[in-house]
Protein backbone atom coordinates (compact mmCIF):
# COMPACT_ATOMS: atom_id res chain seq x y z
CA UNK A 1 0.00 0.00 0.00
CA UNK A 2 2.74 2.27 0.25
CA UNK A 3 4.02 2.28 -3.40
CA UNK A 4 2.52 5.08 -4.62
CA UNK A 5 4.27 7.53 -1.94
CA UNK A 6 7.29 6.45 -4.13
CA UNK A 7 5.90 8.90 -6.84
CA UNK A 8 3.32 11.04 -5.34
CA UNK A 9 5.25 13.98 -5.33
CA UNK A 10 8.09 13.01 -8.00
CA UNK A 11 6.69 15.50 -10.45
CA UNK A 12 7.28 18.57 -8.02
CA UNK A 13 10.60 17.56 -6.97
CA UNK A 14 12.04 16.39 -10.02
CA UNK A 15 11.41 19.77 -11.66
CA UNK A 16 13.13 21.35 -8.44
CA UNK A 17 16.26 19.22 -8.84
CA UNK A 18 16.72 17.61 -11.85
CA UNK A 19 16.39 21.10 -13.34
CA UNK A 20 19.33 21.79 -12.16
CA UNK A 21 21.66 17.91 -12.11
CA UNK A 22 19.85 16.30 -14.73
CA UNK A 23 22.16 17.06 -17.61
CA UNK A 24 25.07 18.24 -15.90
CA UNK A 25 28.07 15.42 -15.10
CA UNK A 26 29.69 17.70 -12.67
CA UNK A 27 26.78 17.99 -10.41
CA UNK A 28 27.49 16.04 -7.73
CA UNK A 29 31.84 15.84 -8.79
CA UNK A 30 32.83 18.13 -5.62
CA UNK A 31 34.91 15.94 -3.28
CA UNK A 32 33.59 18.52 -0.51
CA UNK A 33 30.98 18.34 2.45
CA UNK A 34 31.11 14.11 2.54
CA UNK A 35 30.08 13.74 6.28
CA UNK A 36 32.45 12.32 8.66
CA UNK A 37 30.42 9.12 10.04
CA UNK A 38 31.83 6.20 11.97
CA UNK A 39 29.42 3.09 10.48
CA UNK A 40 27.36 1.16 13.22
CA UNK A 41 25.40 -1.95 12.51
CA UNK A 42 21.78 -1.84 12.80
CA UNK A 43 19.67 -4.43 14.46
CA UNK A 44 16.35 -3.73 12.79
CA UNK A 45 16.08 -4.74 9.04
CA UNK A 46 14.43 -1.24 8.39
CA UNK A 47 16.71 1.26 10.20
CA UNK A 48 19.06 3.43 7.98
CA UNK A 49 20.88 6.37 8.08
CA UNK A 50 19.57 9.90 8.34
CA UNK A 51 19.60 12.07 4.76
CA UNK A 52 23.59 12.51 4.07
CA UNK A 53 23.74 16.07 3.78
CA UNK A 54 23.19 15.79 7.76
CA UNK A 55 25.71 13.59 9.01
CA UNK A 56 24.61 10.29 11.29
CA UNK A 57 26.41 7.19 12.33
CA UNK A 58 23.38 4.84 12.04
CA UNK A 59 23.51 2.82 8.68
CA UNK A 60 22.16 -0.49 7.58
CA UNK A 61 23.48 -4.57 8.33
CA UNK A 62 22.29 -7.24 6.82
CA UNK A 63 22.17 -9.53 9.75
CA UNK A 64 18.95 -12.00 10.08
CA UNK A 65 18.24 -14.81 12.00
CA UNK A 66 14.76 -16.24 10.41
CA UNK A 67 15.20 -15.48 7.17
CA UNK A 68 14.06 -18.60 4.35
CA UNK A 69 16.76 -20.22 2.06
CA UNK A 70 19.39 -18.77 -0.09
CA UNK A 71 18.61 -16.73 -3.07
CA UNK A 72 20.21 -16.51 -6.42
CA UNK A 73 20.69 -18.27 -10.18
CA UNK A 74 21.72 -17.63 -13.66
CA UNK A 75 20.68 -20.91 -15.26
CA UNK A 76 18.52 -20.12 -18.69
CA UNK A 77 16.08 -23.02 -17.80
CA UNK A 78 15.48 -21.43 -14.66
CA UNK A 79 11.56 -21.60 -13.32
CA UNK A 80 12.25 -19.55 -10.63
CA UNK A 81 13.88 -16.04 -9.34
CA UNK A 82 16.13 -18.10 -7.38
CA UNK A 83 16.16 -21.31 -6.02
CA UNK A 84 16.11 -22.05 -2.57
CA UNK A 85 18.83 -24.57 -1.63
CA UNK A 86 18.95 -27.37 1.08
CA UNK A 87 22.51 -27.55 2.60
CA UNK A 88 23.88 -31.08 3.33
CA UNK A 89 25.36 -29.51 6.72
CA UNK A 90 24.50 -26.56 8.35
CA UNK A 91 25.89 -23.93 7.07
CA UNK A 92 27.91 -21.79 10.26
CA UNK A 93 26.58 -18.00 10.34
CA UNK A 94 29.33 -16.19 8.20
CA UNK A 95 31.35 -13.97 11.31
CA UNK A 96 34.60 -12.82 8.78
CA UNK A 97 35.29 -9.36 8.05
CA UNK A 98 31.86 -7.93 6.62
CA UNK A 99 31.86 -6.67 2.63
CA UNK A 100 30.67 -3.57 2.81
CA UNK A 101 28.12 -2.70 0.08
CA UNK A 102 26.51 0.92 -0.38
CA UNK A 103 22.95 1.97 -1.36
CA UNK A 104 21.93 5.52 -1.75
CA UNK A 105 17.91 5.71 -1.34
CA UNK A 106 15.16 7.97 -1.28
CA UNK A 107 13.88 7.51 2.09
CA UNK A 108 12.50 11.06 3.62
CA UNK A 109 11.60 13.90 1.49
CA UNK A 110 8.97 14.27 -1.38
CA UNK A 111 9.50 10.72 -3.13
CA UNK A 112 10.10 8.07 -0.92
CA UNK A 113 11.19 4.55 -2.36
CA UNK A 114 11.68 2.56 1.03
CA UNK A 115 10.82 -1.08 0.14
CA UNK A 116 13.84 -1.44 -2.82
CA UNK A 117 16.65 -1.40 0.32
CA UNK A 118 14.51 -3.10 2.85
CA UNK A 119 14.46 -6.32 0.17
CA UNK A 120 18.03 -5.86 -0.79
CA UNK A 121 18.64 -6.42 2.70
CA UNK A 122 16.79 -9.20 3.38
CA UNK A 123 18.36 -10.99 0.57
CA UNK A 124 21.55 -10.28 1.77
CA UNK A 125 20.42 -11.67 5.45
CA UNK A 126 19.58 -14.96 4.26
CA UNK A 127 23.04 -15.28 2.56
CA UNK A 128 24.68 -14.12 6.17
CA UNK A 129 22.62 -17.04 7.46
CA UNK A 130 23.76 -19.28 4.88
CA UNK A 131 27.56 -18.61 5.53
CA UNK A 132 27.69 -15.79 3.75
CA UNK A 133 29.84 -15.30 1.06
CA UNK A 134 32.90 -17.49 1.68
CA UNK A 135 32.38 -17.10 5.43
CA UNK A 136 32.20 -13.21 4.71
CA UNK A 137 28.77 -11.44 5.62
CA UNK A 138 27.33 -9.06 3.49
CA UNK A 139 26.67 -5.68 5.53
CA UNK A 140 24.57 -3.12 3.31
CA UNK A 141 24.99 0.33 4.12
CA UNK A 142 21.71 2.33 3.09
CA UNK A 143 22.53 6.31 3.08
CA UNK A 144 18.92 7.97 2.49
CA UNK A 145 19.50 11.40 0.21
CA UNK A 146 16.56 13.36 1.44
CA UNK A 147 15.79 13.95 -2.29
CA UNK A 148 17.54 16.15 -2.22
CA UNK A 149 20.99 16.94 -4.83
CA UNK A 150 23.79 17.81 -2.19
CA UNK A 151 22.08 14.56 -0.16
CA UNK A 152 22.42 12.58 -2.79
CA UNK A 153 26.04 13.99 -3.52
CA UNK A 154 27.19 13.37 0.19
CA UNK A 155 26.27 10.11 0.22
CA UNK A 156 27.77 8.26 -2.78
CA UNK A 157 31.26 9.98 -1.21
CA UNK A 158 30.66 8.43 1.99
CA UNK A 159 30.09 4.99 0.98
CA UNK A 160 32.73 5.22 -1.29
CA UNK A 161 35.52 7.38 0.39
CA UNK A 162 34.94 6.24 4.21
CA UNK A 163 33.29 3.03 4.04
CA UNK A 164 34.82 1.66 0.78
CA UNK A 165 31.91 0.10 -0.40
CA UNK A 166 32.92 -2.73 -3.20
CA UNK A 167 29.69 -1.82 -4.89
CA UNK A 168 26.15 -0.13 -4.69
CA UNK A 169 22.88 -2.47 -5.30
CA UNK A 170 19.51 -2.00 -5.00
CA UNK A 171 19.45 1.91 -4.73
CA UNK A 172 16.58 3.80 -4.83
CA UNK A 173 16.47 7.41 -5.75
CA UNK A 174 14.62 10.08 -7.83
CA UNK A 175 18.05 12.18 -8.62
CA UNK A 176 20.32 9.97 -7.56
CA UNK A 177 21.85 8.98 -11.12
CA UNK A 178 21.98 12.29 -12.41
CA UNK A 179 24.15 13.42 -9.61
CA UNK A 180 27.00 10.51 -8.80
CA UNK A 181 26.67 8.69 -12.23
CA UNK A 182 30.05 10.69 -12.95
CA UNK A 183 31.39 10.07 -9.38
CA UNK A 184 31.00 6.74 -9.76
CA UNK A 185 32.88 6.50 -12.99
CA UNK A 186 35.85 8.06 -11.48
CA UNK A 187 36.25 6.18 -8.94
CA UNK A 188 35.55 2.68 -10.84
CA UNK A 189 32.60 1.80 -8.53
CA UNK A 190 29.59 0.04 -10.30
CA UNK A 191 26.10 -0.20 -9.23
CA UNK A 192 22.94 -2.30 -9.84
CA UNK A 193 20.24 -0.05 -9.38
CA UNK A 194 16.76 -1.19 -8.28
CA UNK A 195 15.02 1.39 -9.76
CA UNK A 196 16.01 3.97 -12.02
CA UNK A 197 14.32 6.93 -12.26
CA UNK A 198 16.10 9.61 -13.79
CA UNK A 199 17.85 9.11 -17.54
CA UNK A 200 21.08 9.16 -16.50
CA UNK A 201 19.99 6.00 -14.63
CA UNK A 202 19.78 4.30 -18.08
CA UNK A 203 22.89 6.40 -19.65
CA UNK A 204 25.95 5.63 -17.43
CA UNK A 205 28.77 3.47 -17.93
CA UNK A 206 28.98 2.36 -14.41
CA UNK A 207 24.63 1.79 -13.40
CA UNK A 208 22.83 -0.62 -14.65
CA UNK A 209 19.00 -0.82 -13.22
CA UNK A 210 16.89 -4.31 -13.16
CA UNK A 211 14.19 -2.13 -14.32
CA UNK A 212 12.33 -1.31 -17.21
CA UNK A 213 12.12 2.76 -16.32
CA UNK A 214 9.99 5.31 -17.39
CA UNK A 215 11.46 5.82 -20.52
CA UNK A 216 11.66 2.62 -22.30
CA UNK A 217 8.07 1.94 -20.52
CA UNK A 218 6.93 4.55 -22.49
CA UNK A 219 8.54 2.76 -26.04
CA UNK A 220 7.11 -0.39 -24.60
CA UNK A 221 3.23 0.57 -24.18
CA UNK A 222 3.24 2.07 -27.99
CA UNK A 223 4.27 -1.04 -29.03
CA UNK A 224 2.25 -2.83 -27.01
CA UNK A 225 -0.42 -1.10 -28.19
CA UNK A 226 0.52 -1.05 -32.26
CA UNK A 227 1.91 -3.93 -32.30
CA UNK A 228 0.05 -6.78 -29.49
CA UNK A 229 -3.54 -4.88 -29.66
CA UNK A 230 -2.93 -4.33 -33.66
CA UNK A 231 -4.45 -0.83 -33.12
CA UNK A 232 -4.13 1.91 -35.48
CA UNK A 233 -4.73 5.05 -34.50
CA UNK A 234 -1.72 5.00 -31.10
CA UNK A 235 -1.56 8.32 -29.31
CA UNK A 236 0.32 9.73 -26.63
CA UNK A 237 -0.33 12.28 -23.67
CA UNK A 238 2.87 13.49 -21.85
CA UNK A 239 2.56 15.02 -18.36
CA UNK A 240 5.47 15.60 -17.83
CA UNK A 241 6.65 18.98 -18.51
CA UNK A 242 9.57 19.08 -17.13
CA UNK A 243 12.36 20.68 -19.87
CA UNK A 244 15.27 18.15 -18.71
CA UNK A 245 13.18 14.92 -19.20
CA UNK A 246 11.43 16.38 -22.64
CA UNK A 247 14.00 14.61 -24.56
CA UNK A 248 14.06 11.54 -22.59
CA UNK A 249 10.20 11.02 -23.66
CA UNK A 250 10.64 12.31 -27.17
CA UNK A 251 13.50 10.18 -27.39
CA UNK A 252 11.01 6.95 -26.28
CA UNK A 253 8.15 8.19 -28.90
CA UNK A 254 11.14 8.40 -31.71
CA UNK A 255 12.27 4.66 -30.46
CA UNK A 256 8.41 3.08 -31.46
CA UNK A 257 8.37 5.30 -34.28
CA UNK A 258 12.03 3.85 -35.42
CA UNK A 259 10.99 0.08 -34.50
CA UNK A 260 7.59 0.14 -36.07
CA UNK A 261 7.94 2.70 -39.04
CA UNK A 262 4.32 4.17 -37.49
CA UNK A 263 3.72 7.47 -36.45
CA UNK A 264 1.61 8.58 -33.56
CA UNK A 265 -2.12 9.66 -34.58
CA UNK A 266 -2.00 12.59 -31.88
CA UNK A 267 0.33 13.81 -28.94
CA UNK A 268 0.36 16.73 -26.84
CA UNK A 269 2.76 17.97 -23.92
CA UNK A 270 1.10 20.48 -22.25
CA UNK A 271 -0.15 19.61 -18.75
CA UNK A 272 1.56 19.59 -15.35
CA UNK A 273 0.90 18.19 -11.23
CA UNK A 274 -1.51 20.35 -10.89
CA UNK A 275 -3.59 20.43 -14.19
CA UNK A 276 -6.84 18.06 -14.68
CA UNK A 277 -5.86 15.83 -17.93
CA UNK A 278 -9.39 15.55 -18.96
CA UNK A 279 -9.21 18.21 -21.67
CA UNK A 280 -6.53 16.40 -23.38
CA UNK A 281 -7.87 13.39 -23.21
CA UNK A 282 -11.15 14.81 -24.39
CA UNK A 283 -8.62 16.32 -27.23
CA UNK A 284 -7.34 12.79 -27.61
CA UNK A 285 -11.39 10.95 -28.65
CA UNK A 286 -12.05 13.77 -31.07
CA UNK A 287 -8.86 12.99 -32.93
CA UNK A 288 -9.82 9.08 -32.93
CA UNK A 289 -7.20 8.15 -30.83
CA UNK A 290 -8.06 4.01 -30.20
CA UNK A 291 -5.23 3.91 -27.45
CA UNK A 292 -3.21 6.40 -25.51
CA UNK A 293 -0.50 5.70 -23.79
CA UNK A 294 -0.40 8.60 -20.16
CA UNK A 295 2.16 9.07 -18.22
CA UNK A 296 2.38 10.74 -14.92
CA UNK A 297 1.88 10.34 -11.20
CA UNK A 298 -0.76 9.53 -8.69
CA UNK A 299 -2.56 12.82 -9.08
CA UNK A 300 -2.90 12.00 -12.07
CA UNK A 301 -3.73 8.56 -12.67
CA UNK A 302 -6.74 8.81 -10.10
CA UNK A 303 -7.40 11.72 -12.39
CA UNK A 304 -7.13 9.77 -15.67
CA UNK A 305 -9.19 7.03 -14.01
CA UNK A 306 -12.42 9.11 -12.86
CA UNK A 307 -12.08 10.91 -16.49
CA UNK A 308 -12.81 7.38 -18.33
CA UNK A 309 -15.75 6.76 -16.12
CA UNK A 310 -17.25 10.04 -16.10
CA UNK A 311 -16.79 11.45 -19.90
CA UNK A 312 -17.26 7.58 -20.86
CA UNK A 313 -13.93 7.46 -22.19
CA UNK A 314 -14.23 3.22 -21.78
CA UNK A 315 -13.77 2.85 -25.73
CA UNK A 316 -10.46 3.95 -25.65
CA UNK A 317 -7.39 1.57 -23.98
CA UNK A 318 -5.23 3.88 -21.61
CA UNK A 319 -2.26 2.86 -20.69
CA UNK A 320 -0.14 4.27 -17.69
CA UNK A 321 3.12 3.38 -16.95
CA UNK A 322 4.95 1.54 -14.00
CA UNK A 323 3.53 4.35 -11.28
CA UNK A 324 0.36 3.84 -12.26
CA UNK A 325 0.46 0.43 -11.08
CA UNK A 326 -0.40 0.21 -7.15
CA UNK A 327 -2.77 -0.86 -4.81
CA UNK A 328 -3.32 2.33 -3.92
CA UNK A 329 -4.79 3.59 -7.02
CA UNK A 330 -6.56 0.45 -7.53
CA UNK A 331 -8.41 0.42 -4.14
CA UNK A 332 -9.35 4.32 -4.42
CA UNK A 333 -10.42 3.99 -8.10
CA UNK A 334 -12.14 0.83 -7.47
CA UNK A 335 -14.82 0.13 -10.75
CA UNK A 336 -14.57 3.61 -11.94
CA UNK A 337 -10.92 2.43 -13.38
CA UNK A 338 -12.34 -0.50 -14.99
CA UNK A 339 -10.41 -0.56 -18.26
CA UNK A 340 -7.27 1.83 -17.09
CA UNK A 341 -4.09 -0.35 -18.08
CA UNK A 342 -0.72 0.03 -16.67
CA UNK A 343 3.15 -1.37 -17.98
CA UNK A 344 4.48 -3.71 -14.91
CA UNK A 345 8.20 -3.93 -15.25
CA UNK A 346 8.16 -6.85 -13.15
CA UNK A 347 6.58 -10.45 -13.14
CA UNK A 348 3.19 -8.72 -11.75
CA UNK A 349 3.60 -8.36 -8.39
CA UNK A 350 0.19 -9.41 -7.51
CA UNK A 351 -0.20 -11.89 -9.48
CA UNK A 352 -0.32 -15.75 -8.72
CA UNK A 353 2.78 -16.97 -10.50
CA UNK A 354 5.02 -19.21 -8.88
CA UNK A 355 7.79 -17.20 -10.42
CA UNK A 356 6.55 -15.35 -7.31
CA UNK A 357 6.83 -17.35 -4.67
CA UNK A 358 10.23 -17.16 -3.25
CA UNK A 359 10.45 -13.43 -3.66
CA UNK A 360 6.95 -13.35 -1.87
CA UNK A 361 8.14 -15.63 1.13
CA UNK A 362 11.13 -13.76 2.00
CA UNK A 363 9.56 -10.54 1.41
CA UNK A 364 7.02 -11.57 3.83
CA UNK A 365 8.90 -13.07 6.32
CA UNK A 366 11.48 -9.92 6.19
CA UNK A 367 8.36 -7.92 6.76
CA UNK A 368 8.96 -5.88 3.26
CA UNK A 369 5.64 -4.86 1.15
CA UNK A 370 5.02 -6.44 -1.80
CA UNK A 371 5.25 -3.81 -4.29
CA UNK A 372 7.64 -3.60 -7.60
CA UNK A 373 10.27 -1.25 -5.56
CA UNK A 374 10.39 -4.25 -3.50
CA UNK A 375 11.16 -6.94 -6.39
CA UNK A 376 13.51 -4.10 -7.71
CA UNK A 377 15.69 -4.56 -4.84
CA UNK A 378 15.43 -8.05 -4.23
CA UNK A 379 16.65 -8.99 -7.79
CA UNK A 380 19.73 -6.20 -7.37
CA UNK A 381 20.80 -7.72 -4.73
CA UNK A 382 20.20 -11.81 -6.35
CA UNK A 383 21.98 -11.08 -9.20
CA UNK A 384 25.04 -9.26 -6.88
CA UNK A 385 24.98 -12.37 -4.86
CA UNK A 386 25.14 -14.40 -8.20
CA UNK A 387 28.34 -12.31 -9.23
CA UNK A 388 30.42 -12.49 -6.33
CA UNK A 389 30.07 -16.36 -6.21
CA UNK A 390 31.74 -16.42 -9.78
CA UNK A 391 35.01 -14.51 -7.37
CA UNK A 392 38.38 -16.69 -7.35
CA UNK A 393 40.44 -14.84 -4.97
CA UNK A 394 40.07 -12.02 -3.12
CA UNK A 395 36.50 -9.69 -2.90
CA UNK A 396 37.56 -6.16 -3.63
CA UNK A 397 36.58 -3.12 -5.52
CA UNK A 398 37.89 -4.23 -8.45
CA UNK A 399 37.49 -7.87 -8.52
CA UNK A 400 33.96 -7.23 -7.79
CA UNK A 401 33.86 -4.04 -10.53
CA UNK A 402 35.23 -7.40 -12.99
CA UNK A 403 32.92 -9.71 -12.04
CA UNK A 404 29.60 -7.33 -12.80
CA UNK A 405 31.44 -6.77 -15.66
CA UNK A 406 31.42 -10.16 -16.95
CA UNK A 407 28.47 -11.62 -15.36
CA UNK A 408 26.53 -13.54 -18.08
CA UNK A 409 23.31 -12.91 -18.95
CA UNK A 410 20.90 -13.63 -15.70
CA UNK A 411 18.03 -15.16 -16.34
CA UNK A 412 14.74 -14.92 -14.05
CA UNK A 413 11.14 -15.29 -15.07
CA UNK A 414 10.81 -12.29 -12.73
CA UNK A 415 12.43 -10.66 -16.29
CA UNK A 416 10.90 -10.55 -19.65
CA UNK A 417 15.06 -10.09 -20.62
CA UNK A 418 18.24 -10.97 -19.17
CA UNK A 419 19.77 -8.92 -16.79
CA UNK A 420 23.50 -7.55 -17.85
CA UNK A 421 25.73 -5.02 -16.92
CA UNK A 422 28.89 -5.67 -19.37
CA UNK A 423 31.51 -2.97 -20.64
CA UNK A 424 28.99 -0.48 -22.26
CA UNK A 425 28.55 3.16 -21.84
CA UNK A 426 25.04 3.27 -21.09
CA UNK A 427 22.81 0.37 -19.63
CA UNK A 428 19.04 -0.64 -20.10
CA UNK A 429 18.91 -4.69 -19.92
CA UNK A 430 15.00 -5.02 -19.22
CA UNK A 431 13.96 -4.13 -22.20
CA UNK A 432 10.24 -5.81 -21.36
CA UNK A 433 6.87 -5.49 -19.91
CA UNK A 434 3.68 -7.43 -18.98
CA UNK A 435 0.38 -5.44 -18.93
CA UNK A 436 -1.95 -5.12 -16.22
CA UNK A 437 -5.60 -4.08 -16.33
CA UNK A 438 -8.02 -2.70 -13.24
CA UNK A 439 -10.99 -4.51 -12.94
CA UNK A 440 -13.17 -3.42 -9.93
CA UNK A 441 -10.30 -1.97 -7.53
CA UNK A 442 -7.95 -4.73 -8.73
CA UNK A 443 -4.91 -4.97 -10.84
CA UNK A 444 -4.91 -8.24 -13.05
CA UNK A 445 -2.37 -9.38 -15.70
CA UNK A 446 -4.04 -7.97 -19.07
CA UNK A 447 -1.76 -10.83 -20.57
CA UNK A 448 0.56 -13.71 -19.73
CA UNK A 449 2.80 -13.16 -22.05
CA UNK A 450 6.20 -10.45 -22.10
CA UNK A 451 6.19 -7.46 -24.38
CA UNK A 452 9.33 -7.22 -25.48
CA UNK A 453 11.16 -4.26 -27.43
CA UNK A 454 12.98 -5.60 -30.64
CA UNK A 455 16.85 -4.48 -29.91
Amino acid sequence: MRQHNGRLRLHAWLAASLAVCLLAASCGDDQDGAPSQETVPAADAGETSAPASEPSSESTEATRDDAPDEAGTSEADDTSAAVSQEPEDEPEMADGEPIKVGNVSSLTGGALFPEASAAAKAVFDRVNDQGGISGRPLQLIVEDDGGAPEGAAAAARKLVEQDNVVALVGSASVLECAVNSGFYAEQGVYSIQGTGVDPLCFLSSNISPVNTGPYAGITVSLYYASETLALERVCNINLFVIPDLAPAFDAAVARWESITGKSLAFRVKAATLEDDPTPLMLQARDAGCQAVVIDGVEPHALAVGRAIDAQGLDDIVWIGLTSYYTDSIASQLGSAGNGLQANSEFEPYGSDSPALDDWKALMTSAGVPLTSFAQGGYLAATIFVEALRGIDGEVNRESVAEAMLNLEPYETPLLGTPYAFGPGDVHAPNQASKFVELRDGRWVTAADEWVILPR
